[in-house]
């Protein structure tokens, strides 16, 4: 039912995703290869600049900075290249992956993805938005979110590029929705999180923030 709401999403957005592309980042075979082929070894020593925002753990040092530790590799990958390709605005992380290769790319996301996730925050689970999260609203043309960020927000083999939530900060995760929700982040591909966040109240982002915080990425 979940893939079935995202599928209408995506067809209702399909004359509008056509105007211009999301991201030049296409899951081919060569693609997947490269990404399940990275070194993370050769990925530490790459990301050494990175500690400055993300912190020698991954975890960040700002709210306003993600988790980026146990993160999914070719949600990584994808991030880098859209930062380089400048269809995700951020002059900070432009600058950075200016200079980094596909290959770069690659290590560079799989030694995050090695490393332990965060541990989630503890506390209420923000049951008011469990519905929202696993059953979706198909009034308001909100699919799951568990139909793509899988159970408990811990990821989806299933789909190339889709972020795990699961104990990311519930200031970042609010940040982003709001980016989505206006435009200021528009490489999501087919506009499928922008079309869902436009749908989306105040008061449930901050509420999806703070639940997916309290999930368990590591169980």
């Amino acid at each position: 039912m979940a893939r079935l709401c995202l599928a209408a999403v995506v067809l209702m957005l399909a004359t509008r995703a056509l105007a211009a592309p999301s991201s030049y980042v296409a899951w081919t075979i060569e693609n997947v290869r490269l990404i399940r082929g990275g070194d993370p070894v050769i990925g530490k020593q790459l990301a050494y600049g990175c500690a400055g925002c993300h912190g020698t753990e991954g975890l960040g040092v700002s709210p306003a900075y993600p988790y980026i530790a146990g993160q999914d590799a070719f949600y990584l990958f994808k991030q880098l290249q859209d930062f380089k390709d400048k269809m995700r605005n951020n002059p900070q992380m432009t600058g950075i992956a200016a200079s980094l290769s596909e290959q770069d790319m690659a290590d560079i996301a799989a030694y995050y993805t090695a490393m332990p996730g965060p541990a989630p925050v503890r506390g209420s689970s923000h049951s008011a938005v469990v519905d929202l999260v696993m059953q979706g609203q198909g009034s308001r043309m909100i699919p799951a979110c568990s139909g793509c960020h899988g159970s408990g927000g811990k990821g989806n083999s299933g789909y190339y590029g889709i972020p795990v939530l699961a104990g990311q900060k519930a200031v970042y995760i609010s940040i982003a929705l709001r980016q989505y929700r206006v435009g200021d982040r528009a490489n999501d591909v087919y506009s499928v999180m922008r079309a869902i966040a436009e749908n989306l109240t105040d008061n449930e982002i901050t509420a999806l923030g703070k639940y997916y915080a309290t999930q368990d990425p590591r169980q």
